[in-house]
């Protein structure tokens, strides 16, 4: 292969292409998941929290697979991505939830707290509540995320969700002065609220952007706990055509720009028209600084 590639920050040459079909041939009748671990070791590709990066692994096998480099196992269930794991069925018997109209000032609510949910007993009302309520719903978040859920007394009041980063947006990238090199190395450090959800009974005048002023405060803690690395900025993308933003500005939120209203499937990107707003929250003073970092270890 005369030029290396870079694949989901991972630097591939003649070298670890032999090494990988290496592995490939001696682990073929275990399996992909099998290929993935056993490739993570010998590199020793870990997250910030020791675990290995076994489906960042898969992806970058996949890859090299469609560019014709190497030829992988066939899937065990069939699909890369089996029916089972990938999206969200809603249970026979939906959760009980208090309905009724809640419509007061935010001072005359019962104290409102934020509870993560990811990996608890109340995922499954958020997974619920997002599917039935939300206007583009629920079935899967790839990747790296929290979700919580807005409790006002014991009546949830809202949900959210942080993900991981969408890796190109020109007028964030602007916005941050990163170069293509910093960007793979610290796009981890970019967190997406990419669900935010009032319930459709609660009537609560500020209460958005009170959540989202809890949300910034916690989210830094949150997920530097779970994963094991930090988050310096916040982003979201506010469709143009159903909201203007306003809670998101309310609690101090930037404006940077727009979306191109392109997205990408199946390695190709097409145009869907829908022009989306791109708003940024620091989590940090020196937020670009840290994010323009290239040097070993990582700003802390």
């Amino acid at each position: 292969m005369g030029t290396d590639l870079v694949i989901r920050g991972r630097q591939i040459g003649s070298k670890e292409l032999i090494q990988i079909r290496s592995v490939i041939a001696r682990q073929w009748t275990q399996g992909r998941v099998a290929i993935s671990r056993e490739l993570c070791r010998l590199w020793n590709w870990r997250q910030e929290n020791g675990h290995l990066k076994g489906q960042v692994c898969r992806i970058l096998l996949r890859k090299l697979e469609s560019k014709d480099l190497i030829t992988l196992p066939p899937s065990k269930r069939g699909l890369a991505n089996p029916p089972n794991r990938r999206y969200y069925v809603p249970p026979p018997e939906p959760p009980e939830v208090d309905t009724s109209p809640l419509e007061t000032a935010i001072e005359d609510l019962p104290p409102v707290r934020l509870a993560m949910v990811r990996r608890t007993l109340h995922e499954g009302l958020w997974n619920y509540l997002v599917y039935r309520y939300h206007y583009e719903g629920f079935r899967i978040i790839v990747g790296s995320h929290l979700k919580y859920i807005a409790w006002a007394g014991d009546r949830p009041v809202a949900c959210l969700s942080w993900s991981s980063s969408v890796f190109r947006i020109a007028a964030r990238d602007r916005f941050i002065g990163w170069d293509p090199q910093a960007r793979n190395r610290n796009i981890r450090h970019v967190v997406n609220n990419n669900r935010f959800l009032l319930l459709p009974w609660v009537r609560c005048k500020n209460l958005a952007s009170h959540l989202l002023g809890l949300s910034a405060r916690i989210i830094g803690r949150d997920w530097h706990a779970f994963y094991g690395y930090p988050a310096f900025l916040l982003e979201t993308f506010v469709d143009q055509a159903r909201f203007r933003g306003t809670c998101y500005k309310a609690a101090n939120w930037t404006l940077v720009g727009e979306m191109a209203g392109y997205a990408k499937k199946d390695n190709r990107f097409y145009e869907h028209g829908r022009k989306k707003d791109v708003l940024l929250f620091p989590l940090v003073r020196d937020f670009r600084k840290r994010l323009q970092y290239l040097g070993e270890g990582g700003v802390r």
